[in-house]
């Protein structure tokens, strides 16, 4: 009885490959769309914008979204050709037994699996680091968004590696450890781990690792500081501070955002963002940022985040005990000894190609967020002014105004500029 429920290792294989196939194809095919109807519209500024946006914006807009989705192109094939080569073609399998015989009888098994996990990590980041430069130094470069230099973007790849290593050696020791030695609910216990550093992570990124990275000071413009505090007492809202981000050191594009709970609760802003703005127009940003707060959108995709990490677990609770899991997928399982790290590499591996598939529901969910928080902010500022910050942000970041309809649907987690504009309109000033 338990044999027949049992996979085949065929079946994972001709699962997996269908759905690698089904998604390559979809994920070029969209991208195509967006290209060709992007320049197809690329000399004419649509009509609710003929006023506000001159051609040559638009066409750089154009052109900046053509050159980030042929890249795209490049990057599907590259990272399908990576997954085909960890997988069914044998490169982790390869890499595994090599790693085995010459660390298991030194480290022990929790010190080997470590090892395979920080080298298939490792070797993925490397590999994946000419088209990260290619993309800083090349794209946003060519179109004047990139301010970062190669000693800078070094820095913060070494900074990065080092608290992966720092960081996820501990937790990663933690989830293996309770995959060996917590039984058959160790799934159970690793979701716990792993949910607990979530929540912690809130408060030790603003606080002690974005500053790592950027230079976070006390926003200085009085005027704004008044006028942000206002806003935030009449939306009920308590922040330990206001701070201006040095965004400006690596990049041209433009943000502000709310961060964090408890004591390190923030609201920060780019500096790029108030050199392009003015105050009311900045309020009006910060209260579609504080609209997601209100309409506990935050909270809500902490609590989903949860969910489907807590399904990922109990999943891989079952896959880990099969076979076929491991065979399926290029691996050679050693069932004297098995390797709970193999496991783990695999469903981080295969998992996001099924996911895929719900990209759009989540894309839909998001832009509904939006349009929520953009309601709330139209009733707590002014409406014309937020239309105006997003106008001028939509124009500075080079975002188009005529993506694909069908791209929009699958990919974008923010409304696209025509229609989250047109919403404004629609909504009655505050009495």
């Amino acid at each position: 009885m338990g044999e027949n429920r049992r996979m085949a290792p065929n079946t994972v294989t001709l699962a997996f490959a269908l759905a690698l196939v089904a998604s390559l194809l979809i994920r070029a095919w969209l991208v195509t769309r967006q290209i060709r109807h992007v320049h197809l519209h690329r000399d004419t500024v649509p009509e609710p914008f003929a006023q506000t946006i001159a051609l040559d914006a638009h066409r750089k807009a154009a052109n900046y979204t053509i050159a980030r989705n042929r890249f795209e192109l490049i990057s599907i094939a590259f990272d399908t050709a990576l997954l085909l080569g960890w997988t069914l073609l044998g490169g982790l399998d390869a890499l595994n037994t090599l790693l085995r015989d010459a660390l298991q009888p030194s480290l022990g098994d929790l010190g080997y699996q470590l090892a395979l996990l920080g080298a298939v990590t490792g070797i993925s980041a490397l590999l994946d680091l000419p088209l990260e430069a290619w993309r800083t130094f090349r794209i946003e470069q060519q179109f004047g968004f990139n301010r970062s230099t190669w000693r800078l973007w070094t820095r913060d790849h070494l900074i990065s590696a080092a608290l992966t290593l720092a960081i996820g050696t501990p937790l990663a020791a933690a989830v293996l450890w309770l995959m060996g030695a917590a039984g058959p609910w160790w799934w159970l216990w690793a979701f716990g781990v792993m949910a607990g550093f979530m929540l912690l992570a809130q408060v030790l990124v603003p606080t002690f690792i974005a500053p790592m990275f950027n230079k976070f000071e006390p926003l200085a413009d009085e005027a704004l500081r008044q006028r942000v505090e206002a806003l935030m007492q009449r939306c009920g809202f308590r922040a330990q501070g206001f701070f201006v981000m040095d965004g400006s050191r690596r990049s041209g594009h433009a943000n502000a955002y709310f961060t964090g709970f408890g004591t390190s609760k923030r609201v920060v802003f780019f500096d790029t963002l108030l050199a392009k703005l003015d105050t009311s127009e900045v309020e009006a940003v910060l209260a579609h940022e504080l609209g997601h707060f209100r309409h506990r959108h935050v909270f809500k995709r902490i609590v989903s985040t949860f969910a489907i990490m807590l399904g990922v677990f109990a999943l891989l609770g079952w896959l880990a005990n099969q076979p076929a899991f491991y065979l399926g997928l290029g691996v050679a399982p050693n069932l004297s000894a098995p390797n709970d790290a193999l496991a783990l590499i695999l469903i981080l591996m295969a998992g996001p190609v099924f996911m895929f598939f719900a990209t759009p529901v989540f894309a839909a969910l998001s832009r509904r967020q939006e349009f929520e928080a953009d309601a709330f902010a139209c009733q707590q500022a002014d409406g014309q002014r937020l239309a105006d910050a997003l106008l001028k942000l939509y124009q500075d970041n080079a975002s188009t105004l005529t993506p694909d309809p069908l791209y929009v649907r699958f990919h974008y987690s923010h409304p696209p500029a025509a229609e989250r504009l047109a919403a404004m309109r629609q909504r009655p000033a505050p009495a």
